[in-house]
């Protein structure tokens, strides 16, 4: 599996830009309920990147019961969990929106994968567009194909879930939500999700 490589503090990628300590960058609540409204989940959820629980939140909303981890303490959930370490799994199915630097979200897939073959529970994975297009994932979008990609119309991840750390690479990212399900068959289907219709409820 590799090492596990978090930056603990903020930084600068090799652009020069803003990254997050431990690449949080939280979900707009919308983005979930867009979810929500076209997939649903047999069984309990995991959220190994809870963050300050933006997913997890709704995901309690809508009625699955949630189990939420994260590497460190952002004020929800149970921190100091590793998702790349865990020897277990702790729900039937895994949603969240992993860490993208470092080759991060690429091991959070696969660890994901792994744990839902055991449980046959479904992945949900929030991802940068750009990542279905790179050919050092090719092979493993082959090996393991989504059974639906759902392009994200507007979903802005702020550094630390603050606009005044955003620049212009935050803005620039476009977001898919991709979903596996062990027991789909066939081609994998692409959709358009929009997230207007849930914006105008306010996350508590």
């Amino acid at each position: 599996m590799g090492t596990t490589f978090y930056s603990r503090t903020s930084r600068r990628d090799y652009g020069g830009a803003y990254r997050a300590p431990f690449e949080f960058y939280p979900t707009p609540p919308s983005a979930i309920r867009a979810l929500l409204s076209v997939e649903s989940f047999e069984g309990d959820i995991w959220e190994p990147a809870c963050g300050d629980g933006a997913i997890a939140k709704e995901l309690v909303r809508a009625g699955y019961n949630v189990i939420a981890t994260d590497i460190t303490d952002w004020g929800y959930g149970n921190p100091g969990y590793d998702f790349l370490k865990a020897e277990r799994v702790y729900a039937r199915n895994i949603v969240t929106n992993p860490p993208y630097g470092s080759g991060l979200a690429d091991q959070f897939v696969r660890q994901a994968l792994r744990f839902t073959r055991e449980t046959g529970g479904r992945v949900a994975m929030l991802l940068n567009i750009a990542s279905l297009c790179h050919p050092k994932r090719h092979e493993s979008f082959i090996r393991n194909p989504p059974s639906t990609i759902y392009a994200v119309d507007d979903c802005t991840c702020w550094p630390c879930g603050n606009p005044a750390l955003a620049t212009r690479r935050t803005t620039d990212h476009r977001y898919v939500w991709v979903i596996w399900d062990h027991a789909h068959t066939g081609p994998t289907e692409f959709r358009w999700l929009s997230t207007a219709p849930f914006e105008d409820r306010t996350a508590h």
